[in-house]
């Protein structure tokens, strides 16, 4: 056996330690174990946030989006359209016209997101389990329906069952000059009833989606296009698919992945993991700096064991190695404890949902909670050089004795 891991687990599980110092190193190993637990269920429901974004983005957004690099409208040729539909990994391409217009039904009105889709949006299916009332279609015996999102049916009080009262919507015309709100000529008004209505999540719950041929004449889009969503099929790699298709567009387009189309929120919530991750591991640090006291107090009390070890031939090395392992097996029985509990924490929160969100409207009822390796990676990194940092310098001293 190793030496100073021979005397530093004797110095660990010896019982005739000082009360005090025993103490010390209880409250140390409780403080890191506490830190480590906190900061793997932490890291964890971040991850699980990140995850059900991800999912919410799937049931809404497509694998990839084209859009024009300047301006928000484009013509795209026949012959470029079909070169997408068969481009290796393209499952479908949908035709993609919106706009912000004025939303009326009844006597309410709001100013709502208007999404025109073409047929393959259907065949999409991403919105299917998303369907709280109506039926997922934009044609029911050749008449336009409108598939409406959560928030925008509560702020006009729609309802799917009411037959006589339809949802107009207004866009102001091109060719108008002077904008007029009082006057309802200067404004495109057509009139749609409501087939569906959709519940997913706050910033996508504010769309009117209609058929693409209704919303080219009330937005008066024409021919253009506003963006292409594109879904692959389900072997397709996202990141080569975008890369063929932005050769065959050009640098006049813009095409994104899906976490590209939502980097924003994705950023923000890597952030925050950074300084949650950071602040507790300030947190172990004070903890351990427990461990460093322990120590200290320990070269005291051992003198006499030091000076022995000196003339049985020991060197400063090997002393300052006894007590830095006296430090680490400290520091690393609590991380192991705090890790264990750690991971048991989030196996109940993922299987029973034991923590709930608090939120009557949330997508899920419980914290979201998933665990990565690279996780427990950066906490026992963390833990090892937090270690190494406080049981340096009573070790140092030991070997100078």
């Amino acid at each position: 056996m190793n030496f100073p891991l021979f005397v530093a687990r004797r110095y660990f599980t010896s019982k005739k330690k000082k009360s005090f110092i025993s103490l010390i190193s209880n409250i140390s190993m409780l403080g890191v174990g506490v830190g480590t637990m906190a900061l793997v269920i932490v890291m964890s429901v971040f991850n699980g946030m990140g995850e059900l974004n991800r999912q919410l983005f799937r049931s809404f957004d497509p694998d990839l989006k084209v859009t024009p690099a300047q301006g928000k409208r484009f013509t795209l040729s026949s012959k470029t359209l079909t070169a997408l539909r068969a481009t290796e990994g393209v499952k479908f391409v949908t035709q993609v016209v919106e706009d912000n217009a004025l939303a009326t039904y009844g006597d309410r009105r709001v100013v709502t997101k208007i999404k025109g889709v073409d047929e393959t949006f259907i065949q999409r299916h991403q919105l299917d389990t998303a369907m709280i009332e109506g039926k997922f279609a934009l044609t029911t015996d050749n008449e336009p329906k409108a598939i409406v999102g959560g928030t925008v049916q509560q702020l006009l009080g729609i309802s799917v069952n009411n037959l006589f009262t339809p949802l107009e919507l207004a866009y102001p015309r091109s060719d108008v000059k002077t904008l007029n709100l009082t006057n309802a000529d200067a404004f495109n008004q057509q009139i749609i009833r409501v087939g569906g209505v959709y519940m997913l999540e706050l910033r996508f719950d504010d769309y009117v989606i209609v058929p693409l041929e209704f919303a080219t004449e009330l937005l008066g889009y024409g021919h253009q296009r506003s963006a292409l969503e594109i879904q692959l099929q389900p072997s397709a790699k996202a990141d080569q698919v975008q890369t063929q298709i932005q050769t065959l567009l050009g640098d006049k387009f813009v095409v994104r992945t899906r976490d590209e189309q939502n980097a924003d929120l994705l950023r923000a919530i890597r952030i925050e993991k950074l300084f949650v991750t950071v602040t507790l591991g300030l947190i172990i640090l004070v903890a351990a700096v427990n461990i460093f006291f322990s120590l200290s107090m320990l070269v005291i009390e051992k003198r006499d064991d030091i000076k022995m070890l000196f003339a049985m031939g020991a060197t400063a090395s090997t002393i300052q190695r006894i007590f830095l392992l006296e430090g680490s097996l400290v520091a690393f029985t609590g991380a192991f404890i705090g890790l264990i509990l750690g991971i048991i924490v989030c196996w109940f929160q993922q299987t029973y949902g034991l923590v709930s969100m608090g939120m009557v409207s949330s997508v899920v009822d419980a914290y979201p909670v998933k665990m990565e390796w690279p996780d427990f990676v950066i906490t026992a990194v963390t833990v090892i050089s937090i270690t190494i940092l406080v049981s340096f310098i009573p070790a140092q001293r030991a070997s100078r004795l």
